[in-house]
């Protein structure tokens, strides 16, 4: 119970920051979404967030979402957040209700195949590479237009949002230039009619930053689940 009175009290400093950083932009706190992300985080402890009222989460592996989900029960929604190899798309289709890494055509037309086999309608977020790091995945921001427009030819997914990880850095303020990148792709494509409902960037350390700058979804790990998930 004390395990779970600690995530309550994390998840409600969270919330708190969340808002005062939309306050500081003149934004509505209700426009930004925490994600919780679960990397290496027990099913119980996903369990006892969930029972505080936390109902969005994010898992980096399939593997890992394939045994964690089912254990945590219905109810929550799961993003996919990590790298997504092809032949895993189908397990990814069945077990999220997103997928926030799709960083190319070929994935997007696997995933639409995977999705139209299961009946469903996936929606996912272009994952955009905002920093042109190498050794990153993600579509750099100038091929993400030509993405967006063979995506919306395809029936059984639905691009609603971009994503993107800037270059690490212990300062949050060097993320906001990134994080400001990203807002203006993100509303420079909504302008040409693209229905990106969501911006989905900030992490643990750099957060505030990010919903200054525009996020719609934060993705939080270590501030609410500690250190790899320790308390």
């Amino acid at each position: 119970m004390g395990e779970a009175e600690g995530i309550a009290e994390r998840l409600a400093r969270a919330r708190e920051r969340i808002a005062a950083a939309a306050g500081r932009a003149g934004r509505d706190p209700a426009r930004v979404k925490l994600m919780a992300v679960t990397k290496t985080v027990a099913a119980e402890r996903v369990r006892e967030a969930a029972a505080c009222g936390q109902m969005l989460f994010g898992e980096n592996r399939v593997q890992a979402a394939a045994e964690k989900i089912p254990a945590v029960g219905p109810g929550p929604k799961w993003h996919m957040i990590g790298r997504l190899q092809t032949n895993k798309a189908k397990a990814a289709v069945r077990l999220f209700d997103c997928v926030e890494s799709v960083d190319s055509v070929r994935l997007a037309e696997i995933l639409d195949r995977a999705a139209r086999e299961s009946g469903k309608v996936l929606p996912v977020f272009v994952e955009v590479n905002i920093g042109g790091e190498a050794q990153k995945s993600g579509a750099l921001p100038g091929e993400v237009e030509r993405l967006l427009d063979s995506a919306a030819g395809l029936e059984s997914i639905r691009v609603t949002g971009l994503m993107a990880i800037p270059p690490y850095s212990l300062d949050p303020e060097e993320a906001r230039p990134y994080f400001r990148r990203m807002y203006d792709l993100w509303a420079r494509l909504r302008e040409r009619g693209f229905g990106l409902d969501d911006l989905s960037m900030g992490m643990s350390g750099d957060f505030e930053a990010a919903v200054e700058e525009g996020a719609t979804v934060v993705r939080l790990g270590t501030v609410l689940f500690g250190v790899r998930g320790d308390g």
